[in-house]
């Protein structure tokens, strides 16, 4: 259950209300609000009269819901929002890791001669096998500042564990959460007192239900600016890396009221899939499109098979424009 008080609520009041009802406290500036487990129906009597509002749910996808928020909340990255009524699709392009100086201020060019807004490149990578490269760590972040500044673009890229979140927080416009850390609620609840849009990945293994609730233990903790990325899941079928749920996309837009961005590399697998599987993306009229690119892919360090090159991409870009037209969407 949400419940929004009066503004004039006084401290000591909201607190008891949270020790009793075992609720989150978010202060906002039109009024304070409780957020509750969803099994709790009802007020107690003395707390009645502070309550202006109250919203009651079946599960415990509770911010994030269309029924508490109707539309797509508003998230803004630097000059850029997406989400609400803007009709924006937002293209977040680059390698996924950054290598050396060379090859990220080649991708960084590549952005701003198509007039793409966002930089994406990992810095800590968290990999399956112990003998992968893994990024370069907090050099990685400088160069990824480097671009930010140099270009001119927004920068995102992943938290691996809890123990860089202020780095990354500090580096970047956007902090992405990977698939692996859907789960990591020392990074979920960090990036919730953070001042800055988060991208959540969905865990290959998890339903739509367990990935709106991890959105909302970052919205629980006061962050309001949360962005759900699907990227695949992990089915019977081996032809592919995962099956992108385009199903569970349809679900989030009705469900949710969080902005939706399809990571079609990482769903994919092999470049050959993945500008036919992004334009099926923009189709449905999504907030984002996350895409791999590598200035020479055969050369990369990480997720070579998935990357496209930079004339791939180019001819990618000119084909997403007319079909974002088409469902009354611009790319950004």
């Amino acid at each position: 259950m949400i419940l929004h008080l009066n503004k004039n609520t006084d401290r000591s009041t909201i607190e008891a209300m949270s020790r009793q009802l075992d609720a989150f406290h978010i202060e906002r500036e039109h009024c304070h609000i409780l957020v509750t487990p969803s099994a709790t129906r009802e007020v107690p009597e003395a707390f009645r009269a502070h309550v202006e509002e109250s919203f009651v749910f079946d599960n415990d996808m509770q911010l994030s819901s269309a029924a508490y928020f109707p539309g797509t909340r508003p998230v803004t990255i630097g000059d850029l929002t997406i989400g609400g009524d803007t009709g924006n699709t937002m293209l977040i392009a680059g390698p996924c890791s950054v290598e050396s100086e060379a090859q990220i201020r080649a991708s960084a060019e590549l952005l701003k001669e198509l007039g793409v807004s966002t930089l994406r490149a990992g810095c800590f990578k968290p990999r399956t096998s112990p003998y992968s490269f893994r990024g370069l760590g907090l050099e990685g972040l400088e160069l990824l500042k480097a671009m930010r500044r140099d270009y001119g673009l927004h920068v995102i890229t992943e938290v691996r564990d809890s123990t860089h979140v202020d780095d990354v927080i500090e580096a970047t416009d956007i902090i992405q959460i990977g698939a692996k850390a859907m789960y990591d609620h020392g990074i979920l609840e960090a990036c919730g007192r953070a001042d800055k849009p988060v991208l959540l990945k969905r865990f290959f293994g998890a339903t739509l239900q367990e990935f709106v609730q991890a959105a909302d233990f970052v919205l629980s903790g006061g962050n309001e600016d949360v962005i759900l990325c699907e990227r695949g899941i992990r089915t019977f079928e081996t032809g592919t890396r995962f099956t992108l749920d385009l199903c569970g996309v349809a679900y989030l837009k009705e469900h949710t009221n969080l902005p939706v961005i399809l990571d079609p590399s990482h769903a994919m697998g092999y470049r050959y899939g993945v500008p036919d599987l992004a334009r099926a993306c923009a189709a449905m009229g999504i907030d984002g499109l996350l895409i791999e690119v590598h200035p020479d892919p055969s050369t990369a360090r990480s997720d070579a098979s998935q990357q496209l090159d930079h004339d791939a991409f180019r001819a990618l870009v000119q084909s997403l424009q007319p079909i974002a037209a088409a469902v009354g969407r611009r790319i950004v």
